[in-house]
C-alpha cells in the first residue's frame, strides 16, 4: 500500500524522510528539513504531523519514543527504499533535462508542448 499511495514523494516529504535518517521528534524533524534545504524548504506543523502520520500508518516511519506530547520517529526499510528510489527518479529527470540541453542554454520548452498536440 505505501508502494501505491507514495509513488513519487513531494518536496516537503522527501525532506521529512532525510530528516528521519536519523532519530527525532517533530520540532526537530522541522528544523533538520530546514537546515538540509538551505532554508528553501519549511514544513509547518500541519503538514508536518499529517505526514507523520501517513508515513507511520504505511510502515514508512516508526515511533521510537513518547514522552507526553513528545514523539520521536526513525525511518524504516520501508521508507529507506522510497527514499532511495525518488532519489533515483530525480537523477533520472535532471539527466533528462541536462541530454535534451535545454534547461541548460535557457530556452523555452514550447517545442515539447507541441508533440502533445499532435
Amino acid at each position: 500500500m505505501a508502494r501505491e499511495q507514495f509513488q513519487t514523494l513531494t518536496e516537503s516529504m522527501y525532506y521529512i524522510l532525510l530528516a528521519l535518517t536519523e532519530e527525532c521528534c517533530g520540532v526537530d524533524i522541522m528544523e533538520k528539513v530546514r537546515q538540509i534545504s538551505g532554508g528553501r524548504v519549511k514544513v509547518g506543523p500541519g503538514t508536518l504531523y499529517a505526514m507523520l502520520s501517513r508515513f507511520e500508518e504505511n510502515d514508512v516511519i516508526r515511533k521510537t519514543a513518547e514522552e507526553g506530547r513528545r514523539k520521536s520517529y526513525i525511518i524504516t526499510d520501508t521508507g529507506r527504499q522510497m527514499l532511495k528510489d525518488e532519489y533515483e527518479r530525480l537523477k533520472t529527470m535532471v539527466r533528462d533535462g541536462e541530454r535534451c540541453g535545454e534547461i541548460e542554454r535557457g530556452n523555452r520548452l514550447d517545442k515539447y508542448e507541441k508533440v502533445e498536440e499532435r
